[in-house]
């Protein structure tokens, strides 16, 4: 199941004095919409999801579906180092509306790879949308490999990964293993062309924050296979 090709925007967490700046979070919301951002992410990294309590991050989705209103699918990120809190964060985001899920490894533990297959299913089992994988390991220290998430992509609802991991011989394997089952975003702002150009569907994007019509022109640019102007953008 596609959920996007192009450019998702990990949506910053605004702030004021008192706490979620929900003023600012829907003007940012309209501006990425105009912009013609093909998909909105939250509580991502760029989400600052590890710093939010429980009850911000819950207000921030019900508030971002209500305010997106079907234009764009709404991302939610979901991943714990705790599978059963990943697994309730993921039923609780599924309930407020998401329409995919992201899911970090479990990041400080450590795990096996048999260990990440039994967490991601754990989610994956527990919702009806799909999760969308998200491996980077600059900040998780575990690299989800190529040939773990090849077997996790045999599940229904585990249709993407977010690759952050850096490595364009990893990514390519990933792509090549999973090709027609499972889509590979680019995880790294940096890398987008190349990754798109080995069958990358795009990229859950930090920069497109500043810069969405940018970014929106470059990744389509990229799937109608003109790397010349994606390459010039």
């Amino acid at each position: 199941m596609s959920i996007f090709k192009g450019c998702s925007t990990a949506l910053i967490t605004p702030f004021d004095n008192s706490g979620v700046d929900y003023a600012a979070l829907e003007r940012l919301i309209e501006f990425q919409i105009e912009k013609k951002i093909d998909a909105l992410t939250v509580l991502g990294t760029t989400g600052e999801a590890a710093t939010l309590s429980q009850a911000e991050k819950k207000e921030i989705i019900r508030f971002t579906v209500k305010r997106v209103n079907k234009r764009v699918p709404v991302i939610v990120g979901s991943g714990s180092n705790n599978t059963d809190t990943a697994v309730e964060q993921s039923k609780n985001a599924e309930k407020l509306g998401a329409d995919a899920l992201l899911a970090v490894t479990p990041y400080y533990n450590k795990c096996t790879q048999k260990g990440l297959i039994a967490y991601y299913e754990s989610i994956a089992d527990a919702v009806g949308i799909p999760v969308i994988a998200y491996n980077v390991p600059g900040r998780t220290g575990l690299n989800l490999l190529p040939a773990t998430f090849a077997k996790m992509s045999e599940h229904k609802n585990l249709t993407a990964i977010k690759e952050a991991s850096g490595s364009m011989e990893q990514i390519s394997e990933t792509i090549r293993l999973t090709r027609g089952r499972a889509e590979v975003y680019s995880g790294d702002d940096a890398i987008i062309v190349p990754v798109m150009s080995v069958g990358g569907a795009g990229v859950i994007c930090t920069s497109s924050n500043a810069a969405p019509a940018l970014f929106v022109s470059m990744t389509r640019a990229a799937l109608d296979c003109d790397f010349k102007t994606a390459g010039e953008l």
